[in-house]
């Protein structure tokens, strides 16, 4: 298990790889092919350049990661640890690497002397959740990300509202490409496929935490919100950084 310190953010290359026409193009090529066939083809034939997988080890990771090993279980997998995660995600962590065969862990951390000037009470969570994640998440991964020209991402539209109209492929600030595989997949589609190659499930799931992230900030969900509303509750706030809501609109037109 590879354990990574964050660089500082200032020695990031943002040099844009790709554009929005690519992602449109993307987008466009794979309308309608099955995800497996599609995630294949663009591992195999390096459509992307160099590619990381980003994973919480959250409730539903596991279907991704499943997918993206049985095809090449070396692609890199970045895993943000902040400090504040549950012991049963650490753990589950462990478990699917090693029951899935994952090579190609890598242990994100923030940088110590930044936690230290910025947090050193550890309680930025409680009255600044975006600097948390900001110093925890966001910096540590876009150090990671430059050696990378793309990343795959669990992301589902079902997940929450500001999801609703995510799209396959996408583009980030910095020029990344962001590949979406599951982004069409239901609830239902989920646990099919969790049930069809019998994978392990999150202990905190049956607790009633569908979306675990730190555990500072994940409450239980109540029947009938949508999976992420236990995250950052009482707060204006829907994503952790690394990821912007998504606006609403058909994300494979218009074709170039």
């Amino acid at each position: 298990m590879a354990n990574v310190a964050a660089r500082k953010i200032d020695r990031i290359d943002l040099t844009p790889r790709f554009g929005e026409r690519d992602a449109i193009r993307l987008n466009n090529l794979f309308r309608g092919v099955p995800t497996e066939e599609m995630l294949r083809t663009v591992l195999t034939e390096a459509m992307v350049g160099d590619v990381a997988l980003v994973s919480s080890f959250g409730a539903e990771s596991a279907a991704l990661l499943h997918l993206v090993g049985s095809i090449d279980p070396s692609v890199p997998v970045l895993f943000l640890d902040t400090g504040k995660h549950f012991p049963e995600t650490l753990a589950y962590r462990d478990t699917l690497v090693e029951r899935l065969g994952l090579t190609g862990l890598r242990v994100l951390t923030p940088d110590p002397e930044v936690l230290e000037k910025k947090d050193g009470s550890g309680l930025r969570w409680s009255y600044d959740p975006d600097g948390c994640c900001e110093i925890r998440k966001v910096i540590p991964l876009d150090a990671a990300m430059a050696g990378f020209d793309a990343s795959i991402t669990g992301r589902k539209a079902f997940q929450a509202s500001t999801r609703n109209a995510l799209p396959r492929f996408e583009v980030d600030a910095a020029g990344k490409l962001k590949v979406n595989p599951l982004a069409d997949w239901t609830k239902d589609d989920i646990e099919a496929y969790f049930a069809t190659h019998d994978l392990p499930r999150h202990p905190l799931e049956a607790q009633g935490y569908l979306s675990i992230g730190c555990a500072p900030c994940t409450s239980k969900v109540k029947p009938g919100e949508d999976p992420r509303s236990g995250r950052w509750v009482g707060w204006d706030k829907t994503e952790c950084g690394i990821h912007t809501p998504v606006a609403d609109g058909d994300p494979d037109l218009p074709v170039f």
